[in-house]
């Protein structure tokens, strides 16, 4: 086995995997030994501004100085860091970069929107016993990914339709009035067609979702008292139970979102604007229902840094 540490820094939340892979070539699964979230709105603004704001990076240093003592404390052989949305559109991004390097001491790669794809994918489908072929959508804070593919990616496109980013554009009120919701809406519907006019979304027989939006409209949709990943995983969640989760999330305040059991204090402002971007993917693509998975671009990091025989 090789331990090693994934961290996925993305537009809205930070995220540290470390786990035991393996020997190079070896099928078995991978094995968590930490999975920790932060959220730390580095994309706060980014998209009005153009710029990384210095007090988001700074809330991305604490935590990551947090992950970087843990991934000492457990001896982490080899450590890979991808840094999405919100770094691929700064014009500061030599500035979160030096950050990186001072106070994890590796490089963040600022990775594709291919390559972010092509990660999500494979930590997604690893072991998912569902029908093929898959459409994978990571409904992140700055973009959504959609991947296309059975064993491997067949497609793959990045559209920057994700939760903050359009918090941010269009859902001003709380909660947001009818016109925001159609002007977000409206948005969302043409990035989605163009996805899927990209990729073969539409031939896919299992969808697939990833990310904070997506479990924690699984969460609801199930009626949990608390979040917990285990019953969240590989959950099948219907079309109808989505719309109605959209429905409810979208005539709350954001207070009221707050009291949600598993909502987690830093998604109660963006959620109504992730779920939305989900109902349209669903009514567009035809998809009766998603499966919501766990596991995703971080999988996908740690198993791309396992040894080669």
């Amino acid at each position: 086995m090789t331990r090693v540490a994934a961290i996925d820094c993305g537009t809205n939340s930070i995220r540290l995997l470390v786990a035991d892979l393996p020997a190079a070539g070896g099928d078995a699964p991978l094995v968590d030994v930490v999975r920790r979230m932060e959220i730390v709105r580095l994309g706060q603004g980014v998209d009005r501004t153009g710029r990384l704001a210095p007090e988001a990076i700074e809330r991305t240093r604490v935590a990551l100085a947090s992950y970087a003592a843990q991934i000492r404390e457990l001896g982490a052989t080899r450590v890979r860091m991808c840094a999405t949305s919100a770094t691929r559109d700064a014009a500061n991004a030599g500035d979160f970069r030096a950050m990186v390097v001072e106070t994890l001491g590796v490089e963040p790669e600022v990775v594709s929107g291919d390559e972010e794809a092509r990660l999500s994918f494979t930590g997604a489908v690893r072991g998912l016993a569902a029908e093929p072929p898959y459409l994978v959508v990571d409904i992140g804070g700055g973009s959504t990914e959609f991947v296309v593919g059975e064993s491997t990616v067949e497609g793959a496109i990045s559209v920057d339709i994700g939760c903050v980013r359009m918090t941010e554009r269009h859902l001003h009120s709380d909660p947001p009035t009818p016109a925001e919701v159609a002007a977000a809406t409206g948005d969302i519907t043409a990035a989605v067609d163009r996805a899927l006019a990209a990729v073969p979304g539409r031939e896919a027989r299992t969808l697939v979702g990833l990310a904070g939006s997506v479990t924690t409209v699984a969460a609801i949709a199930l009626g949990l008292s608390e979040y917990n990943p285990s019953r969240i995983h590989h959950a099948v969640v219907s079309y109808d139970a989505v719309a109605k989760v959209t429905g409810d999330l979208l005539a709350m305040t954001t207070a009221q979102r707050l009291e949600i059991p598993v909502m987690h204090p830093g998604r109660a402002d963006v959620i109504v604007a992730g779920a939305l971007v989900l109902r349209v993917i669903m009514e567009r693509a035809g998809m009766p229902a998603v499966v919501a998975s766990e596991h995703d671009i971080l999988d996908g990091i740690a198993w791309s840094i396992q040894p080669t025989p």
